[in-house]
């Protein structure tokens, strides 16, 4: 028996990218994942995948993939979400709230001004979605007395990273974080966010090959950079661990728990740290 089967995920923004990677590697782990995002069919984004094709690679995995079509700025879609896991699982285990609307000026240099205010969507897709889902993930974790709700974050949370919106939005993810578990914390529900550095998402693989400047910056070297599936790796290790709660209410850097509990990316590359020269987090566990 796999290490998380019988354990129920839900993974937002899974599509593609970080989300994608994150589900599979729960189900690689045998844990049944819902993989939510807007992309039902190859095509209607300009970036390949799909939330069915990431559910039948969670399949081949090991694990369950369930695709359920979501648009996280919906707060209709993810309240029926979260029912649809109460009625089929009666549980649930794991929430990565990893979806967020990146705008499509994100790497363009131009001031907050010189951009359109609805860059302000990142805030919505990004911040109040975490909410929205945590919020329902609470209703059905807190009577079961666990679970583990993971908002993915970034450096970019104390260090400058392409604007104003998007640095706020990961601030503001990160005392969230901090602040649910506070409230979870009778409950022995774990609230935590993680750090990740570059991740090499198809749409970071093709602002690298476009932005080649980008490569000597401190936020987006490639050698530095972990694949898609590296903070599923490190998920996975931390719903496995039987003192979780000690970590609620913190911000952790990826990488520096990869260490702790003996993660490697699937390449066996070790990921660095950027703690020196990016910058520490700012909420430690509220133990």
């Amino acid at each position: 028996m796999k290490a998380l089967s019988g354990k129920v995920a839900v993974v937002t923004g899974a599509s593609r990218g970080i989300g994608k990677g994150i589900a599979l590697a729960l189900a690689a782990e045998g844990a049944t994942v819902y993989v939510t995002g807007r992309t039902l069919t190859e095509g209607a984004s300009p970036l390949p995948g799909t939330i069915g094709e990431t559910a039948e690679a969670c399949n081949r995995r090991g694990g369950k993939g369930v695709a359920v079509q979501v648009d996280h700025g919906c707060d209709e879609q993810v309240a029926a979400l979260f029912e649809k896991v109460r009625q089929e699982q009666g549980a649930l285990d794991i929430l990565v709230n990893n979806a967020f609307a990146l705008s499509d000026d994100l790497i363009n240099p131009e001031g907050f001004w010189e951009k359109p205010l609805s860059n302000w969507n990142m805030m919505e897709v990004g911040v109040r979605s975490n909410f929205v889902s945590a919020w329902h993930a609470a209703n059905i974790m807190v009577p079961k007395k666990s679970g583990l709700i993971v908002a993915i974050s970034g450096y970019t949370g104390v260090a400058y990273t392409y604007g104003v919106v998007f640095g706020t939005s990961k601030s503001a993810v990160d005392r969230m974080a901090r602040d649910m578990a506070i409230e979870l914390k009778p409950h022995q529900v774990t609230s935590i966010a993680l750090w990740q550095g570059l991740t090499l998402t198809e749409r970071a693989k093709i602002n690298l090959a476009t932005n080649p400047e980008l490569k000597g910056s401190a936020a987006t070297r490639p050698e530095e950079a972990c694949s898609t599936e590296f903070a599923g790796r490190v998920i996975a290790a931390l719903a496995q661990d039987s003192a979780l709660v000690k970590r609620s209410g913190g911000t952790f850097i990826t990488a520096e728990l990869a260490n702790q509990y003996g993660v490697v990316d699937i390449d066996g590359k070790v990921i660095p740290s950027l703690r020196k020269s990016r910058g520490a987090p700012i909420w430690t566990p509220i133990e």
